[in-house]
């Protein structure tokens, strides 16, 4: 044992990332010569980054009143937490599903560095800021203040939510704010090859698009889908045309990175060709190899034998044309019966390679798809309204979305296993709904994350069985709860069903950090500041229990929400804390003082991570933990 030895000692993380931070970190990794005496200095980067740097001052750039401070407002870290709430979750300890109540801004911060390049897809329909949308009022200085004080948990005079009405000056900057932040947040949670998919209306398209040019990048912009979101007539408030359509922009991550899965042929379509390779390649159907449409070159014109041994060429009557393939891979196509020469309908002899169902022309099996039209038009609002009546029994929410459109958008986007699907402006939870649906479908495990603002109602409702509906995420929790028991309804009438699904969600509730923050006061004596200082020996607030704590180390270390909380078998108690989905762990110990007595069956390692109190160590203790392992202290 080390006696008096100094202590060596890591403190866990007390806020969300400070992007900044991370960034300039990130850059002296790449350019450290650019810093001195430990900060930038921008004129070394641009001389060393010489004509890569654009000169003069007139550039293009896409900018609205309050965009410095909606940057500083990301760049501010969050110091809340997320609770987690059992007794409104349904099969908390094994569900991967999460339902998450608060301002998605202040949530999108602290789930930054545990689901970083995590997210397959993410959906959101945000406000329309069609003059009567909630706006989210977001104060850089102290959101979660601002969070507390409109969600009615905080006393408050004058802060009112309220809408943003169109006779403001700042009608498109305080929603083009308001967005900003948030979908920055959304391209860092993205996985290389996810995408982000934003329903959007005609009042603001044209400002999303030049929002998500800046965030994502022009470069990784996908499409503009169109949806047709009215069944018949429809249009009739519309003054000049009938309007029966809204938007969905979608823009990837990294566009070289993402595929779309496209929809699946029907093998009776238009491959009604069979022949001995049917049973491993499927049905096929033959295209002429001679092309009049593509790029001619000189490589690609040759002759080919026919098999009265006379030369085909690949020319279109009097139009110079090219085969697709080359010489080398038409041997290929030959040799492995992926070509056929016969003659056509004019009585002429045409090469023809063969498009199978299973594989493609270099022979690797594949799924064979059509591209998905940009048109979607086999979804109402209407059907989103019957839905919603279907599960509750009343009208509770107008503007959903109907959830077989994004089962559909969920279909082209994710894979079955373990993909994470986000919706941080959830509503009704319309997005949960539709992932619980597809992995039924299909017998997926995707995941879906979902976060809602506890909005008021302007009418709560009470429905027949008594629950009461007071905000919007009570309707969206509740939506899933219902969605999930119908589904296991459903599944005790199906017997033989195999597939294991993941009925459940977790529930978490954006909350104040159980760390005691140092608070600025105007003027404070000596002695005020010492007993400031004192207050602070213990850095956790009075009435503090283990489960939230434990929770929000675990969030603020980089540990995802689907942690596995064990209590171990020792005296006093400690527990292990272990992220599955990044293979990692941690101790922890909460009590009021560490006994390396008590410790001794951990048989703790270099790199374990060990976890305690700062108030619970004497030096001799930390000392000797900071030999064992990682030690450190909240």
């Amino acid at each position: 044992m080390v006696k008096g030895a100094a202590r060596k000692v890591d403190h866990v993380a007390r806020a969300s990332t400070e992007i900044t931070v991370e960034r300039l970190s990130a850059l002296r990794q790449v350019v450290p010569e650019a810093f001195s005496e430990g900060r930038l200095d921008v004129g070394r980067l641009q001389a060393l980054l010489g004509s890569a740097v654009q000169q003069g001052a007139e550039r293009y750039s896409f900018t609205w009143a309050g965009k410095r401070d909606a940057i500083l407002t990301l760049q501010r870290p969050s110091a809340a937490t997320l609770a987690p709430h059992k007794k409104s979750s349904i099969d908390f300890d094994r569900t991967q599903h999460l339902f998450i109540e608060g301002d998605n801004l202040e949530v999108l911060k602290l789930l930054y560095k545990p689901y970083f390049g995590r997210v397959k897809m993410i959906y959101i329909d945000p406000p329309y800021n069609t003059g009567n949308d909630f706006v989210y009022p977001d104060n850089y200085t102290d959101p979660l203040d601002t969070y507390l004080k409109m969600t009615g948990q905080r006393d408050s005079e004058g802060n009112m939510v309220t809408s943003n009405p169109d006779t403001s000056g700042r009608f498109h900057s305080a929603w083009l704010s308001m967005m900003y932040p948030r979908l920055f947040f959304a391209k860092q949670l993205l996985r290389e090859d996810g995408a982000i998919f934003v329903s959007i209306d005609d009042n603001e398209v044209a400002h999303l698009k030049l929002l998500l040019n800046e965030v994502f990048g022009e470069e990784n912009f996908v499409a503009q889908l169109v949806w047709e979101n009215r069944e018949g007539g429809g249009g009739s408030d519309s003054t000049h045309f009938k309007i029966k359509h809204e938007y969905i922009m979608v823009y990837a991550k990294s566009l070289k990175n993402y595929t779309v899965a496209g929809v699946l042929i029907d093998n009776e379509d238009r491959y009604t060709e069979s022949d001995e390779y049917v049973g491993e390649r499927g049905k096929h159907l033959l295209i002429k190899l001679n092309s009049a449409s593509i790029q001619y070159s000189k490589s690609l014109d040759y002759p080919i034998k026919a098999p009265d041994e006379t030369d085909i060429l690949p020319h279109h009557a009097n139009k110079r044309a090219c085969w697709r393939w080359s010489k080398q891979k038409l041997e290929w196509g030959m040799k492995n019966g992926f070509v056929v020469i016969k003659k056509d309908s004019a009585g002429e002899w045409a090469v023809y390679t063969k498009m199978y169902v299973k594989v493609d022309n270099e022979g690797t099996q594949i799924t064979r798809t059509k591209r998905p039209v940009g048109v979607i038009s086999e979804f109402s609002s209407t059907m989103a309204t019957k839905q919603l009546e279907e599960l509750f029994g009343v009208t509770v929410f107008d503007y959903s979305k109907p959830y077989p459109l994004i089962q559909y958008l969920v279909s082209l986007a994710t894979e079955k296993e373990h993909d994470i699907i986000l919706d941080f402006f959830a509503g009704s939870c319309a997005t949960a709904h539709a992932v619980l649906e597809q992995n039924h479908a299909d017998n997926g495990s995707r995941r879906f994350i979902m976060v809602q603002l506890p909005e008021p109602l302007e009418e709560p409702k009470k429905l027949k069985d008594g629950t009461a509906l007071n905000t919007i995420a009570d309707i969206g929790r509740e939506r899933i709860v219902r969605v999930i028991k119908k589904m296991k309804d459903e599944k005790q009438t199906k017997l033989g069903k195999e597939h294991v699904e993941d009925l459940g969600f977790r529930t978490f509730v954006l909350d104040e950090s159980n760390y005691k923050q140092w608070e600025e006061t105007a003027q404070t004596t000596v002695d005020q500041y010492i007993s400031k200082m004192e207050g602070l020996v213990d850095s956790l607030k009075p009435k503090w229990n283990a489960e939230d704590v434990i929770y929000e180390v675990a969030i603020k270390e980089g540990y995802g929400l689907t942690l596995r909380v064990e209590k171990l078998d020792v005296k006093p108690q400690i527990y292990r804390v272990t992220d599955p989905d990044q293979e990692q762990f941690f101790y922890i110990d909460l009590d009021d003082k560490v006994a390396l007595s008590s410790l001794k069956s951990l048989n703790l390692k270099k790199d374990d991570t060990f976890i305690c109190r700062d108030s619970a160590l004497d030096d001799t203790t930390a000392a000797n933990l900071a030999l064992q392992c990682r030690l450190k202290t909240l």
